[in-house]
């Protein structure tokens, strides 16, 4: 079966064809720019490539509710241009096929699940933390939604005791995304995370704030493994220092096997950054099984 795969994003279009088993045949980048020009780029490449479903995983907020009038669309995004811009609708009416769409995390954890770290594992949670940051939710063997999909990166945290810089959200004061994301760190240490490396203090607050998020998770969702991924976790320094985190936040109070082991429990993300396109086709094929009398995953 050809599937197409499309991972939305808010600088750039990752477009792939792959069939059901995660094998990808070609793939392309697209800029994203206005809907207008983007969209048709898109719908030009996928043309002619024969395929029988497309799967999204879509930057957010999205409608991911089939009752709504509004379903498939991104919603409230400050992306000029893109609020309220239909990609579901958009494609089944130029490609004629079956369209799955999802978040791009909820995307990338569901493309660990069927292909990498989350395999065999029925709740999983993928984190990650670059322009932005978000969380995919696979929850007792499904990705969940609710009254809209998983806004994680605005859980409420405790600042830092040496915290000097004001938090960037415009919503919240101290959520994980205005304190941790990428453009949050270099407003505060005034350089890219990159050029920061070999600061320990910037990786130490950094860890702080990543790792109480996690806590927070691991108490509500219990999760069998978490996944981090993002530019921002390409300082694998950091992952000894969230773990160290959490274990001293967590102050042994659940009795979890997986616990034990903080190193094969907090985990970089694999796929060699493929977890989003090859969730996409799992969310073309599933739509396909669906709209044709099979079973949604």
């Amino acid at each position: 079966m050809r599937i197409g795969a499309l991972e939305a994003g808010g600088t750039k279009m990752v477009c792939a064809v792959g069939d059901e088993t995660g094998m990808i045949f070609e793939r392309t980048r697209i800029p994203t720019t206005m809907p207008e020009e983007t969209l048709n780029a898109l719908v030009e490449w996928f043309q002619d490539k024969e395929i029988e479903a497309l799967g999204i995983g879509c930057f957010g907020p999205v409608d991911l509710r089939r009752s709504s009038k509004t379903y498939g669309c991104i919603t409230t995004t400050p992306k000029p241009g893109w609020a309220w811009c239909d990609m579901v609708g958009t494609f089944r009416r130029a490609l004629g096929v079956s369209v799955g769409f999802d978040t791009d995390v909820n995307a990338s954890v569901l493309g660990e699940v069927r292909f990498g770290q989350g395999r065999g594992l029925s709740t999983v949670l993928y984190l990650t933390v670059g322009t932005g940051i978000g969380l995919g939710v696979y929850l007792n063997g499904a990705l969940h939604h609710g009254i809209v999909h998983p806004e994680a990166g605005h859980v409420l945290l405790s600042l830092h005791p040496e915290e000097h810089w004001t938090c960037r959200c415009p919503y919240h004061p101290n959520c994980l995304e205005g304190l941790a994301c990428g453009p949050a760190i270099e407003e505060r240490w005034g350089a890219r995370a990159e050029a920061l490396a070999q600061r320990r203090k910037v990786w130490e607050m950094e860890a702080y704030y990543i790792a109480q998020a996690l806590v927070d998770y691991i108490c509500i969702l219990a999760p069998e493994k978490i996944i981090l991924g993002g530019g921002v976790m390409r300082q694998r320094q950091l992952f000894p220092l969230i773990r160290s985190e959490v274990r001293r936040m967590m102050g042994g109070y659940l009795a979890a096997e997986e616990l034990n082991d903080l190193d094969t429990y907090i985990v970089p993300e694999s796929l060699n950054g493929d977890q989003g396109i090859l969730g996409s086709l799992c969310l073309g094929a599933a739509e396909w099984a669906r709209e044709h009398g099979g079973r949604e995953a």
